[in-house]
C-alpha cells in the first residue's frame, strides 16, 4: 500500500463510524481506534483542545464529558466543525461547537448529570490537524455528584471497558504527573499509573496503551518524571509523551493556545530533567505520533477486518436489496415490524429512502476500504 493509501485510511474508517452511528450500531465491527481516558481534571479536554488550537470542550466541576464524544480530526485549508447529528451545519464559532456538545449531551442524559454510552461525533477541519480520530471517554470519578445514581463509578468503568477491551482499540492513557505524590516522588508516579493501567488493560501488557503524562509543571520543586518519559519505570510498547497544558488560570483568562504551545516548548527545553528529550515530548509530537500510529495501527489489523467486513458487506447488500424491494401488502414479508419500528423513530418523511441511504452509505464506505 502506498503512502497515499496509507494517508486515506483514517478519513475511511471515519466514513464507516459516521455511517454505523447514524442507525446506531456498528454492525459487529470493531474499527481501530483511539480511546482517551483518564480521571477527573487529569487534563483530557485541554490535550484535545491543543490539537485543534480552539477552546470547544464542555468545563467545569463533576463529570462533564458524560457521553463518549468521536472527535475527528480532518486536515483542511480551512477550519470549522460538524455534528453528524446537525447534518449541513458549519460551525465557525468555536463557543457555538461547546453549546452544541452540551446541548446533545443533556438530551439524551437529562440534566442531573447522568452518563449515556450514545456517542456524539464532531468532526474538525482545521490546517492546524492532522488527520486523527480519537473517543474522549468520561472521566473516571468514585464519588456520585446531585441525581447521579450511586453506582456512577461502575457505569463509567464498564463504558470505558466496553472500548477499551477491544483489540482494535488503542488507549491513550492521561495521567497527572502530580496526581498523589505524598512524598514528591517520581517512584510514586510510577506505583499510581500502574496501578491505574492494571484496570484500563487488566491483562496489562502495555502493548495497546500510550501514556501521556501532563501537569509534569506543577510538579513539586525537586522532584521530575524523567524516569516514566524515560520509558524506565512502567515501560509500555508505545511509550509515554509528556506535555504542559494551560492552567485553570490561563484557560479563565482565555490565554492563547498558539502562546501556550510556545511556552510547553520552551518548558521542555528550558527543564534540566527533560531538555534531553525535548524533541520527543510536547503536543505536536503526541498529535504527530497519534496519526502515525493510529495509520499504522488499521494497517496491522486490515486483513482480518477486511475478512469480517466482507461478511458484513454480503449481509448488508442483501437487507438493503429487501428494503428496496419490500411491498406493505405483501403477507410473506416478516420486515413489517421492523419497517414500522424505523417509520416510527426516523423524523424524515421518506424513512425508507432514509434507511436504504444509510445502508448505501455503508456499503460505500466498505468497498473503499476493500479498494483500498
Amino acid at each position: 500500500m502506498g503512502n497515499r493509501g496509507m494517508e486515506e485510511l483514517i478519513p475511511l474508517v471515519n466514513r464507516l463510524q459516521d455511517a454505523f452511528s447514524s442507525i446506531g450500531q456498528s454492525c459487529n465491527l470493531d474499527l481501530p481506534q483511539i480511546a482517551v481516558v483518564g480521571g477527573q481534571s487529569a487534563g483530557k479536554s485541554s490535550v484535545l483542545e491543543n490539537f485543534v488550537g480552539k477552546d470547544f470542550l464542555p468545563r467545569g466541576s463533576g463529570i462533564v464529558t458524560r457521553r463518549p464524544l468521536v472527535l475527528q480530526l480532518i486536515s483542511a485549508s480551512a477550519e470549522w466543525a460538524e455534528f453528524l447529528h446537525c447534518k449541513g451545519k458549519k460551525f465557525t464559532d468555536f463557543d457555538e461547537v461547546r453549546q452544541e456538545i452540551e446541548a446533545e449531551t443533556d438530551r439524551v442524559t437529562g440534566a442531573n448529570k447522568g452518563i449515556s454510552p450514545i456517542p456524539i461525533n464532531l468532526r474538525v477541519y482545521s490546517p492546524h490537524v492532522l488527520n486523527l480520530t480519537l473517543i474522549d471517554l468520561p472521566g473516571i470519578t468514585k464519588v456520585p455528584v446531585g441525581d447521579q445514581p450511586a453506582d456512577i463509578e461502575h457505569q463509567i468503568r464498564d463504558m470505558i471497558m466496553q472500548f477499551i477491551c477491544r483489540e482494535s482499540c488503542l488507549i491513550l492513557a492521561v495521567t497527572p504527573a502530580n496526581t498523589d505524590l505524598a512524598n514528591s516522588d517520581a517512584l510514586k508516579l510510577a506505583k499510581d499509573m500502574k496501578v491505574y493501567l492494571v484496570v484500563l488493560e487488566p491483562w496489562f501488557s502495555g502493548q495497546r496503551t500510550i501514556g501521556v503524562i501532563t501537569k509534569l509543571d506543577l510538579m513539586d520543586e525537586g522532584t521530575d518524571a524523567r524516569d516514566v518519559l524515560e520509558n524506565k519505570l512502567l515501560p509500555l510498547r508505545r511509550g509515554y509523551i509528556g506535555v504542559v497544558n494551560r492552567s485553570q488560570k490561563d484557560i479563565d483568562g482565555k490565554k492563547d493556545i498558539k502562546a501556550a504551545l510556545a511556552a510547553e516548548r520552551k518548558f521542555f527545553l528550558s527543564h534540566p530533567a527533560y531538555r534531553h528529550i525535548a524533541d520527543s515530548m510536547g503536543t505536536p509530537h503526541l498529535q504527530k505520533v497519534l496519526n502515525q500510529q493510529l495509520t499504522n495501527h488499521i494497517r496491522d489489523t486490515l486483513p482480518a477486518f477486511r475478512s469480517k467486513l466482507q461478511s458484513q458487506l454480503l449481509s448488508l447488500d442483501r437487507e438493503a436489496e429487501e428494503y428496496r424491494h419490500y411491498r406493505p401488502d405483501d403477507p410473506s414479508r416478516k420486515t413489517k415490524a421492523l419497517l414500522q419500528s424505523v417509520h416510527a423513530n426516523t423524523p424524515d418523511h421518506n424513512r425508507l429512502d432514509a434507511l436504504t441511504f444509510t445502508q448505501d452509505q455503508k456499503r460505500s464506505s466498505a468497498h473503499a476500504i476493500l479498494n483500498t
